[in-house]
């Protein structure tokens, strides 16, 4: 996959595009092949379980092999893939880079659970790109650096700043690529049948090999065809369930007539006795747990009196030995502490309040708004409140996304300024097909799941809801509340990390259309993951040790430190994604408001604002981050406990965490403007701002 070198400066030649036009036609002719011949075997008798794992051993291998073709010792060809790949390429390199696990696993899943409330992500993140395409992209690229630390570093003349940004470069991508490794760890398990943990790491083997060899260069070609499948994976399911409900192949045309009908089904689940029953059955464990937390300690040793006595009398009755062993397993995962179990009982107090709502504790799918502007002053409140963080959170992802080390660090590989802002064009389109199929494909999983499971004896449900609930019960899971042996959708507790995966099962799709939908999912977090592992082990190696520690490092050494970074990065990266810590969309969420305080208050003023010098990148880049982080720990609940922090979590005008960049962008804006004014000017500083905007030769 290597190509003949270009000039800097130039445009990609006509050559290298012709001969990049006949490696991915045939790429994606042979991935095609490929499926309709599984296909085939699938009718023949072919096991489920070797599907799934042709299809994970034949793209990791396919990954692996440009990974090795691509292999290089060159810093230009490590750091920015020699500056040579033409924008339509680069286009879809940026699109796989950018969607990740938490657009093609996390995306549906959101709008599936949140409804009209989930838009947010849909125009934040495409909102991003234009920020990106208009204010940053061709200026990055006409500095000609290697990384954004490097861009900060030279731009404001001090290597305080370098590695200030630096750091928040390594901080921003180590939480987004922990979220992409435990979504490679999540398919991989579902394909190949192994655990979630060994999945993690089998999966971080196609991580590596696909950035360690030949850093850039090696992850520009695979995110190409990365995005090839990501794209047809995401696409096949969705068409097959619009022909299946409405009868046309256009389900962003057509998803509005299947929304109407989910809204009247929702005002009959709102209604029905048996959802009625679920949410009392609910309520009541509500009540035993905030009984419980009023005196943990004696509660603690109850429950485990209680366990002890009912493993001795089933023994003692010589009951089934099946009936034993649940016993003991229930007495096992008892709390040992009363700090244990106090966060125990507090985290299920808080997951039955969500759902012991009408619908499971989903709004209305069609619902903007939370409350009502007509309503009592409650009813208001939370329409504002609601109206408010949906602002917020659009907001947050504009920015983080124009924040995002490894999405700027796309705009050096091309030949030109030119092409650089044409490739952010390209990627808003490759980007936009996914993200106009997102919403259909939620209504869609909706409708299956309401007119056809919901409903459903527990004896008839489908083998599939077992198989996950064993990846982890979390994601998904079943149990009879009411005890009417029919499944209700409050009885139905579903992760959105999965609604995508489920989607061919749910719509009884050939299993080959999973395998497909995995390897899709698989290919968004590789490829995510590469681009983010480089980003951490440049800002290192270059940055850090090339720029600051030791400048006369040779060009073979400063790449090998480069691949020995990746590589512990990589694997600390894969053992917090083990703990499974939090869903895909909150990781990342939390990336994108530290993303968009760290860099984009100093990015804009450092090519729009001559005057913006050092001493107030500093105070910004730090003020944006404490800002964001402070709110981050003091709003949420989850992390307050888990650093022992003791009172309630406390919002700024009631907006969620999720949001906290609303406050660290504004902040760390003001302090770089204000801190420029009042220290002196830097002469050096004002020159790199000059040069970089001259206006650019096209």
């Amino acid at each position: 996959m290597s190509s003949p070198p270009v000039r800097a400066g130039s445009s990609a030649t006509p050559a290298l595009k012709r001969r990049l036009n006949r490696i991915y036609l045939g790429y994606s002719l042979g991935f095609a092949g490929f499926a309709l011949l599984l296909a085939v075997a699938e009718r023949l008798g072919l096991s489920k379980s070797w599907i799934g794992f042709c299809f994970l051993f034949a793209t990791v291998v396919v990954y692996a092999g440009i990974g090795v073709l691509s292999r290089t010792t060159d810093p230009d060809e490590y750091y920015v893939a020699g500056r040579r790949v033409p924008a339509l390429y680069n286009g879809m390199a940026t699109s796989a880079d950018w969607m990740s696990a938490a657009s093609f696993i996390g995306m549906a899943g959101t709008l599936y659970l949140s409804g009209y409330g989930g838009l947010a992500f849909v125009l934040g993140w495409t909102g991003g790109f234009c920020l990106v395409a208009l204010c940053l992209a061709p200026y990055l690229r006409r500095f000609g650096k290697y990384t954004v630390p490097d861009f900060l570093g030279d731009r404001y003349a001090s290597n305080a700043v370098r590695l200030i940004a630096a750091m928040a470069a390594i901080a921003v991508s180590f939480i987004y690529v922990v979220a992409q490794i435990y979504g490679v760890g999540l398919i991989t398990a579902r394909l190949s049948g192994l655990t979630f943990e060994i999945g993690v790491f089998v999966g971080l083997g196609g991580v590596l090999v696909c950035s360690f060899l030949g850093g850039m260069r090696a992850v520009t070609w695979t995110q190409v065809g990365q995005y090839i499948i990501l794209i047809v994976a995401y696409l096949v399911p969705v068409v097959w369930l619009s022909v299946k409900q409405t009868g046309s192949p256009l389900p962003q045309a057509v998803y509005g007539y299947q929304l109407q009908q989910i809204s009247e089904r929702e005002q009959q689940l709102r209604e029905d006795p048996a959802e009625l029953q679920v949410i009392a059955v609910l309520e009541q464990r509500i009540q035993r747990l905030r009984q419980q937390l009023q005196d943990v300690p004696a509660a603690l040793a109850s429950e485990r009196q209680q366990s002890l006595a009912r493993v001795a009398r089933l023994k003692a009755e010589d009951a089934p030995l099946a009936e034993i062993q649940a016993a003991e397993k229930r007495l096992s995962a008892l709390p040992r502490t009363p700090a244990e179990a106090r966060e125990l009982w507090q985290r299920q107090l808080l997951a039955y309040e969500a759902r012991a709502k009408p619908l499971g504790g989903m709004a209305p799918h069609a619902q903007a708004f939370a409350g009502d502007p007509q309503g009592d002053a409650a009813a208001q409140q939370a329409f504002e409140e609601s109206r408010r963080n949906f602002l917020a959170l659009v907001f947050c992802l504009v920015v983080g996304t124009a924040g995002l080390p490894h999405i700027l660090n796309r705009s050096f590989t091309t030949p030109t300024v030119r092409e650089a802002r044409e490739s952010v064009g390209w990627s808003l389109l490759f980007i936009g097909l996914l993200y106009i199929t997102a919403p259909a494909l939620a209504v869609m999983v909706k409708f299956e799941v309401f007119d056809g499971l919901v409903g459903t004896p527990f004896d008839q449900l489908p083998t599939w809801i077992a198989q996950w609930a064993k990846v982890d019960p979390a994601l998904l899971s079943v149990s009879d509340l009411n005890r009417d042996g029919i499944l209700q959708l409050g009885e139905m507790q579903i992760g959105g990390d999965i609604v995508m995966l489920v989607t061919p099962e749910l719509a009884g799709l050939p299993y080959v259309v999973s395998a497909m939908v995995a390897a899709g999912g698989l290919a968004a977090a590789l490829s995510t993951a590469d681009g983010l592992l480089l980003t951490i082990s440049s800002a290192l190696a270059h940055d850090v040790y090339h720029r600051v520690i030791n400048p006369r490092a040779s060009a073979p050494k400063r790449v090998m430190a480069s691949k020995a970074i990746l590589l512990l990065t990589a694997l600390a990266a894969a053992a917090v994604a083990a703990q499974k810590p939090a869903d895909i969309l909150l990781l990342v969420a939390a990336a994108f408001s530290l993303a968009g305080s760290a860099f984009v208050p100093v990015l804009l003023l450092g090519v729009f604002w001559r005057r913006a010098n050092a001493w107030g990148a500093i105070a910004g880049m730090l003020l944006g981050l404490g800002v964001t982080a402070y709110y981050m720990v003091g709003a949420h609940p989850g992390l307050r406990a888990s650093l022992g922090l003791q009172g309630p979590a406390q919002l700024w005008w009631g907006i969620q965490p999720i949001s906290a960049g609303v406050f660290g962008v504004p902040a760390g804006l003001l302090a770089a403007v204000l801190v420029s004014l009042l220290t002196p000017r830097q002469p050096a500083s004002e020159a790199q701002a000059l040069d970089l905007r001259r206006p650019p030769r096209l």
